[in-house]
């Protein structure tokens, strides 16, 4: 369900290409995570969860710097000191992982946030405002997947990798929220230039 390869490569080339006249600290952020495809801004998000010693799910300046540096953002101090300030909204010294993320992800048109939901909503068998294994088990066919195919998996653990696609990379608890979701589909929606295009690709991609 990804953005297609294509489109991952030409949004990293794309990013990589306005990184060089970009000033603004938190663009050049967002563009260095997008220059990885449209997983980059959760790969991010995971090396801050392997940081969060104490599950707090929130960092201090230190942790920041720290996990910056370790999915090799480059970054200078200043600018992750201006960055900091962005996401410490109420001044506390410590930033909350969720709203960094949503923060960060490239903004959409509300066409595509809507097709996003409808998605969602499709998925959300029971209504109750979460994705799980038992909500897929009517929406989405393992059967056809290799590794159930050739008897590795069960049914189950075909379902759990998928619904791993959309969670929280800090947070797999199984479960997919909203914003869990349109997370995901915000880097596959930063490699796809128009709106009748990313609908047609959702459209198809989930029968809706």
């Amino acid at each position: 369900m990804a953005g297609t390869a294509r489109h991952d490569r030409e949004m990293a080339m794309q990013a990589k290409k306005n990184l060089s006249g970009c000033t603004d600290p938190l663009e050049k952020l967002r563009l260095q995570c997008l220059a990885r495809g449209s997983a980059g801004i959760k790969g991010l998000g995971r090396v801050f969860k392997i940081m969060d010693d104490d599950n707090s799910r929130s960092l201090d300046f230190k942790e920041f710097l720290k996990g910056l540096s370790d999915y090799g953002v480059m970054i200078d101090k200043n600018e992750a000191q201006q960055l900091f300030s962005i996401f410490d909204k109420d001044g506390s010294g410590t930033i909350d992982f969720d709203e960094f993320l949503v923060t960060l992800r490239p903004t959409m048109s509300n066409a595509r946030k809507e097709i996003i939901m409808q998605a969602f909503r499709k998925l959300d068998k029971t209504g109750d405002g979460v994705v799980t294994i038992e909500d897929l088990r009517g929406v989405y066919n393992a059967k056809y997947h290799p590794k159930y195919q050739n008897g590795e998996w069960t049914e189950d653990q075909v379902f759990r990798s998928f619904l791993d696609n959309f969670d929280s990379p800090y947070d797999k608890d199984g479960q997919v929220t909203p914003d869990e979701f349109t997370n995901y589909y915000a880097g596959v929606s930063a490699s796809i230039d128009t709106d009748v295009y990313f609908i047609t690709m959702m459209k198809n991609a989930w029968r809706l």
